[in-house]
């Protein structure tokens, strides 16, 4: 035994298990010392919520209501875990240390072994559980919250919500709701670089050697885009500051690069043929 010294200042097991563990195992399920680590507030669990949205919410931001469910504190118990009427009861397995001391037999000698009293599952108290909640004193329930999506998110932009994840325990703070984000593609414009956009335009062989103003689909709607006379096929055209905001710095935007794809026909005939014969003349 450890006892048998009578100055011995570690008398009691528990006080040579705080000595050595420093009273706080909240890690270990709450094998710390005289207080129990299980009737101490803790901070509720993170929770999570998968968000889609369009390309063009994306781009501007929107407003989205999230139903999320989440572990609420038990309007029954008030978040005590306890039948409304009744009281806890001190353990009488542990005397209310949450702990029990069993002596294990080695070779070097007996040990006393400090572990958690399983007859109350390490809090030092009985209790007759709230029937809500089955005695965890949260409930899950669904919330609608209100979420303002800020402008230039993206596929894998996760938005954080303070305090409104799981409930505590025992009165513990709430933890954070984490929105990720997926956003959904367009037909017609890429995104690359987060702020910047890619579209393509098809025009005639004729207007790429004339050259003609195009209607061109951007973020901000159809907006008409100069090609110059004798443009080549595959040229990339830019339009300064039609591209995203930046993330959190909206006054910020990107370019949109248009690539401009020219259809030749396969075959000609009548009046046309005569005049690109006519053209081809003239070239050489």
């Amino acid at each position: 035994g450890m006892g048998g010294m009578g100055g011995d200042p570690f008398s009691n097991p528990f006080d040579l298990f705080e000595s050595f563990f420093g009273g706080g195992m909240g890690g270990m399920g709450g094998m710390g010392g005289r207080q129990s680590q299980r009737n101490r507030p803790t901070q509720g669990d993170d929770e999570r919520f998968d968000l889609q949205i369009e390309f063009l919410e994306a781009v501007f931001g929107c407003e989205k209501e999230l139903d999320c469910m989440r572990l609420e504190e038990c309007g029954e118990c008030t978040g005590s875990g306890v039948k409304a009427g009744t009281s806890p009861k001190t353990c009488g397995t542990c005397g209310g240390q949450g702990q029990v001391v069993a002596t294990v037999r080695t070779p070097l000698g007996n040990f006393q072994q400090v572990t958690a009293c399983n007859a109350c599952g390490g809090t030092g108290q009985t209790f007759t559980p709230c029937s809500a909640c089955g005695g965890d004193g949260r409930v899950r329930r669904s919330k609608r919250i209100s979420l303002r999506v800020p402008a230039g998110v993206d596929s894998g932009s996760r938005l954080r919500v303070r305090g409104e994840g799981n409930a505590g325990r025992k009165g513990g703070p709430p933890g954070d709701l984490y929105v990720f984000v997926g956003v959904k593609d367009d037909p017609d414009l890429k995104r690359f670089e987060s702020i910047n956009v890619s579209s393509t335009v098809t025009i005639p062989y004729t207007k790429a050697i004339l050259g003609t103003m195009q209607k061109v689909r951007t973020v901000d709607g159809t907006v008409d885009l100069k090609i110059p006379a004798g443009v080549q096929p595959g040229a990339t055209l830019l339009m300064a500051k039609r591209g995203v905001p930046k993330l959190g710095q909206p006054n910020v935007r990107g370019d949109q690069y248009v690539t401009v794809k020219v259809t030749i026909p396969k075959s000609v005939s009548g009046k046309e043929k005569e005049l690109v014969e006519e053209l081809e003349g003239l070239s050489n």
